[in-house]
């Protein structure tokens, strides 16, 4: 990981860890200033990412293409939006295959 990389990951999970810390206070008067800015960039930021994960004229994601392959959309993205805001879960698509059993390859042959 290059330097400027670890610089940015240090610094998001610092801020993610105070927010944590001051979520934590028993006092709603120290919390609430904060809670109303964070509330609006969290807002912001979710819109930001969520703009840039849309689908294309193809169906795919525009942000998480690699190469000329392209995730279908609603991407990974979408999906832990919808499950940390709406909090149901992600919609499950109609499924083309049954699951698989995991444990089929550890019976004796």
């Amino acid at each position: 990981m290059s330097p400027e990389m670890d610089d940015t990951r240090r610094a998001v999970l610092n801020r993610l860890a105070a927010v944590d810390r001051v979520a934590g206070q028993p006092d709603p008067a120290k919390v609430l200033p904060l809670a109303r800015a964070e509330l609006r960039r969290l807002a912001d930021g979710w819109r930001r990412l969520l703009t840039a994960h849309r689908a294309g004229p193809d169906g795919r994601c525009e942000a998480c293409r690699t190469g000329s392959r392209a995730r279908r959309w609603p991407c990974q993205v979408w999906r832990a939006a919808h499950e940390q805001l709406i909090g149901e879960g992600v919609p499950h698509r109609r499924r083309a295959y049954p699951l698989r059993n995991p444990f089929t390859r550890l019976s004796p042959r």
